[in-house]
């Protein structure tokens, strides 16, 4: 079981949410689908909901209005930071842009929302009393992120003068890198995520992917399907295990895969 109780290192993803127009809605399914008990924080943070598993908070799910000029629903990936006000400035210095914040978010952290100049979007957290995700790497809690970008390249010189990110190449075409932290080892085994590039001939923008464990990728996609959601990709057999790329039903879009020890 991969439990943290201490702050992440700066640059990891951290956390991850979901923003939505049905947070009902919202709940009921990934309830259904992870088996979350989601706890309601309350009007003063505008009734965050708090996912946990046996009393960890792994993911949150937040409300937005709905209406023509509601945004769409999306996961949104957190990095950590030791601080996001010094962060912020390097991503504006670094042809980034900062699209929320900084903010402090009651006693639990200071936060900002950030785009990348390829166009991912991403968040930044520096905890306080909330570290972020207090499990991972077991089904139901996060397990990987990676940015998912028009312009690779761009992305990981971008991340490097942020972070200090360091790569590894994945693959014989090379168009996967694996991140290492400033002072961490480079591979898989110690990688905190991925920078990939889309393909030219797909109609997609650049992003953040949030990645979920389940114990069973055929059946997790099945649920999402009885659930009312969908699957964009998949599944489809990886390196890392069974994985798929899905929809919620009010359209924000996630993945599954079975890791090896889960």
């Amino acid at each position: 079981m991969s439990i943290r109780e201490e702050p992440w290192a700066n640059g990891t993803p951290s956390w991850a949410d979901l923003t939505t127009t049905d947070q009902p809605g919202a709940i009921a399914f990934y309830t259904r689908l992870f088996g979350w008990q989601v706890e309601d924080t309350g009007p003063r943070t505008g009734h965050y909901g708090l996912a946990m598993i046996r009393h960890r908070p792994v993911a949150g799910i937040t409300p937005v209005p709905s209406g023509p000029q509601a945004p769409p629903p999306v996961w949104t990936s957190y990095l950590a930071t030791d601080d996001v006000d010094k962060s912020c400035s390097l991503v504006g210095a670094h042809g980034g842009t900062v699209v929320i914040g900084p903010v402090d978010v009651g006693t639990e952290g200071r936060a900002a929302l950030a785009v990348d100049p390829t166009g991912a979007s991403f968040g930044l957290w520096q905890s306080r009393n909330h570290i972020g995700a207090q499990m991972v790497n077991e089904p139901g809690a996060m397990c990987w992120n990676e940015c998912m970008s028009r312009d690779a390249a761009a992305a990981r010189e971008f991340y490097h003068a942020v972070f200090g990110f360091r790569y590894c190449v994945v693959g014989a075409a090379g168009d996967y890198t694996m991140i290492a932290r400033p002072e961490g080892d480079l591979g898989p085994e110690t990688a905190i995520g991925g920078i990939a590039q889309i393909d030219p001939n797909l109609p997609v923008p650049s992003h953040w992917m949030t990645y979920f464990a389940v114990a069973d990728t055929a059946a997790a996609v099945a649920t999402i399907t009885e659930a009312g959601g969908g699957v964009l990709r998949g599944p489809m057999d990886t390196p890392y295990g069974p994985m798929a790329v899905c929809r919620d039903p009010q359209g924000a879009v996630f993945a599954v895969i079975r890791l090896p020890l889960t």
